[in-house]
């Protein structure tokens, strides 16, 4: 089961994944100091910024694996 899934708010993703905020920048997203993304689902946020969220999905999920197993993100 993936650690991070589309209906996590952006801000629930960053607060338990820190290392999550690069790959969110990586693809565009910078609503990290934005009030919205406390009640904006990652799969909310790619749609409003037209990035695809599978993608976003998949480097989420490397990013928390990595950081779980005490490696740095590829």
């Amino acid at each position: 089961m993936p650690a991070i899934t589309k209906d996590m708010t952006i801000m629930e993703v960053v607060n338990k994944h820190p290392k999550c905020i690069r790959v969110f920048f990586e693809h565009g997203l910078f609503c990290i100091g934005c009030g919205v993304a406390y009640r904006e689902t990652v799969e909310q946020g790619a749609a409003a910024h037209g990035i695809d969220v599978d993608s976003l999905m998949a480097r989420l999920n490397e990013a928390a694996e990595s950081e779980a197993a005490g490696a740095q993100p590829a």
